[in-house]
């Protein structure tokens, strides 16, 4: 682990703060007329999700973090652990389901997700921004529903629940944003 300077500062740099993980997700270098040049830098927490505004004088230094970040193919669940394998070394991991908090409702076998580790703890899974499911369940469209804006609950095939328009039926293939759980269309 090194240091950064302030001068330093980027966009998904990840820097120790309070003994955690932080990822800087904002940096706006500021030169007042009168007085110190600062930084103002947002920061997200990588293991709770918290963020916070901070503000670091020009030149000030901080720790580095160590995280790295891997491709991780999901193979199965016993219904509390899930077991991820390294695409590369082949190596296999088990996440507790609490550790993968929301992102639990995306996970289908076979898929790669981005696992993040840091000291060799795994502290965040990212699943594939857009990713196809098959719709398990669903009212039966109705000749006629045509009308735009309008949606009904469908239930995607890892047991989620989405909302889709009227015109989608059981056995379609849908694409969904996983960041924000929106349909975005048929397959």
């Amino acid at each position: 682990m090194g240091t950064v300077s302030t001068n330093e500062f980027r966009k998904k740099l990840k820097v120790i703060m309070d003994g955690q993980p932080w990822m800087i997700i904002e940096n706006d270098f500021i030169k007042p007329g009168k007085g110190q040049a600062f930084n103002r830098v947002k920061l997200k927490n990588m293991i709770t999700g918290r963020v916070l505004d901070r503000t670091f004088k020009s030149g000030e230094t901080i720790e580095t973090a160590d995280v790295t970040t891997t491709t991780m193919q999901f193979l199965y669940t016993d219904g509390t652990a899930y077991t991820f394998m390294d695409t590369e070394t082949f190596d296999q991991i088990e996440i507790q389901k609490e550790q993968l908090g929301d992102d639990v409702k995306w996970l289908k076998e076979s898929v790669e997700c981005e696992v993040s580790l840091w000291n060799n703890q795994v502290i965040s899974v990212s699943p594939p921004t857009f990713m196809e499911f098959e719709i398990t369940y669903t009212e039966p469209a109705v000749k006629g529903d045509t009308a735009t804006n309008v949606t009904k609950k469908a239930t995607i095939d890892t047991g989620y629940e989405v909302d889709v328009p009227l015109f989608v039926n059981i056995g379609d293939k849908i694409k969904i944003d996983t960041r924000t759980g929106d349909y975005l269309g048929r397959v």
